[in-house]
C-alpha cells in the first residue's frame, strides 16, 4: 500500500524525523485558512500516491494566502497520471542549502534491506543511478544485525558531513530504518532530505510503501483499504475477490496468462502483430479450473473484447486443469466469442486432448497464437 505524503510524514514525525510544518486542505478556502496558520512562503502539494508528481505540475509555491487559494483551486480536481487530486498539503517552504536523498528499500537478490543515499537529492533515484552512478551510496543491511549506528555515520561521512551535522544526519538515517522496520516497508524514502541554510536537516518529501502481505499487522490502515476498493472498477473488484491480478486496458483482445512476465510478453506479442490488448490478467501459479472460469468470465464481461487469448506455460499450473476450466466456463456461460489457446508444460498432452475433443484449436507458440487472435479481430471476430 502506497501512503499519501501527509500520512508518511505523520509517521516520520512520530519517529522524531524533522518535517516541515503543514496541514491538509480539501478546498481552496480551507487552503487559505491553513496558510493563515503558517509562515509564508509555502508549498502546495497535490496528494496522490503516484510518483513523478512534481514533473506533472503537482507542486506549486505561493507567497500569500490569496496565492495559495488560487494554487489550490488549480490543483484540486486535476488528474496526475490518471489519479484525481482530492486534497493538497500546505507546507512551509524550507530554505534549501543542499538537497540529499536517503531511502531504505528491499534488495530481493540479497534478501535484505538496503540503505541507499546520494548527495544529489530532489531527482528520481533511478535517474541518478543512470546518469551519476558514482553518486549512489549503498549499504546492505544484514537482517541478523540490523542497521547499526556506525552504518549511519559511515553514510553521513560519505555524503561529506562531519562533526555535529554528521551525527544529526546519522540519527535521522537510523530513525528512518526504524520506520521501515515498524511499518514493514517496501520503501521508506526522503527525497529531498534538505540541509537548510541554518545547517539543520528536514525531510521535505517522503514516501512510504507498506508490503501488502503485512497489512494485517497494521489495522490502522483498514479504512484506507476500503477507500482504495471504492476507487476500483467492478471488474477490478471481482478480480480481487477471486485472487486475480487484473488491469483494464483499452484494446479488444482479452488476455489471460499465468505469471506476470508471461502476461507482459503476451501483451508485447499482440502489439507486435498490430493488435491492442484489452486487459492484463494473471491467474498466478497453480490456477484451478474454478480460477480459470472466473478469469474467463471477467474478461468476457468487457464488451470491448472480441477474442480472448489464453496463454499458459504449465509448471505448477496443470494444463489439463486449465482445459477443464475453459470447458466449465463454456458450459456455465455458453460464451460465443472465439478463444485462442496456447498451452504448453505440465500435463500438456491431456490438456490438448480435452480441448481438441471439445472443438477448440490449441496452438504451439505464443507468436502463432497472437497472430491468430489478430486475424480474428481483422475478420470481425
Amino acid at each position: 500500500m502506497k501512503l499519501f505524503e501527509h500520512e508518511a510524514k505523520a509517521i516520520f514525525s512520530k519517529h522524531e524525523i524533522p518535517t516541515p510544518l503543514g496541514k491538509l486542505a480539501d478546498s481552496p478556502a480551507k487552503a487559505r485558512e491553513v496558510t493563515m496558520q503558517l509562515h509564508t512562503p509555502v508549498a502546495i502539494k497535490a496528494q496522490v500516491t503516484v510518483a513523478g508528481r512534481g514533473k506533472a505540475g503537482g507542486i506549486l509555491f505561493a507567497n500569500s494566502p490569496t496565492e495559495v487559494e488560487v494554487a489550490a483551486k488549480k490543483l484540486l480536481g486535476m488528474r496526475i497520471k490518471g489519479t484525481k487530486v482530492q486534497s493538497v498539503l500546505i507546507e512551509e517552504k524550507a530554505s534549501i542549502r543542499k538537497e540529499l536523498y536517503f531511502g531504505i528499500t528491499i534488495d530481493r537478490s540479497s534478501r535484505s534491506y538496503v540503505a541507499v543515499a546520494s548527495s544529489e537529492g530532489g531527482m528520481e533515484i533511478e535517474e541518478i543511478a543512470d546518469t551519476m552512478p558514482e553518486k549512489i551510496i549503498k549499504v546492505f543491511i544484514d537482517p541478523l544485525y540490523g542497521f547499526r549506528s556506525h552504518h549511519a555515520r559511515q553514510i553521513a561521512k560519505k555524503l561529506g558531513y562531519k562533526g555535529r551535522q554528521m551525527l544529526d544526519l546519522a540519527t535521522i538515517f537510523h530513525k528512518q530504518y526504524k520506520v521501515a522496520l515498524n511499518y514493514d516497508a517496501e520503501l521508506a524514502e526522503m527525497n529531498p532530505l534538505v540541509e537548510t541554510s541554518e545547517g539543520k536537516f528536514v525531510a521535505v518529501d517522503t514516501r512510504l510503501i507498506i508490503d501488502d502481505n503485512a497489512l494485517y499487522r497494521h489495522p490502522e490502515f483498514k479504512r484506507r483499504l476500503t477507500e482504495i476498493e471504492a476507487e476500483l472498477t467492478p471488474q477490478e473488484l471481482e478480480a480481487r475477490k477471486n485472487g486475480l491480478a487484473y488491469v483494464k486496458l483499452d484494446g479488444n483482445i482479452g488476455v489471460i496468462g499465468n505469471g506476470a512476465g508471461l502476461v507482459m510478453a503476451t501483451l508485447d506479442a499482440i502489439k507486435l502483430y498490430g493488435g491492442r490488448p484489452a486487459n492484463f490478467l494473471d491467474v498466478g501459479g497453480g490456477a484451478t479450473a474454478d480460477r480459470i472460469v472466473a478469469a474467463l468470465n471477467l474478461v468476457f464481461s468487457d464488451p470491448q473484447v472480441n477474442v480472448v487469448f489464453v496463454n499458459i506455460l504449465g509448471g505448477i499450473t496443470r494444463c489439463d486443469e486449465v482445459a477443464r476450466g475453459i470447458l466449465e466456463a463454456k458450459r456455465r456461460t455458453g460464451f460465443l466469442k472465439p478463444v485462442v489457446i496456447r498451452l504448453v508444460g505440465t500435463n500438456e498432452e491431456e490438456g490438448r486432448r480435452i480441448l481438441t475433443d471439445a472443438g477448440f484449436h490449441v496452438l504451439d507458440s505464443m507468436e502463432e497464437a497472437a497472430e491468430k487472435a489478430m486475424a480474428i479481430v481483422k475478420s470481425g471476430g
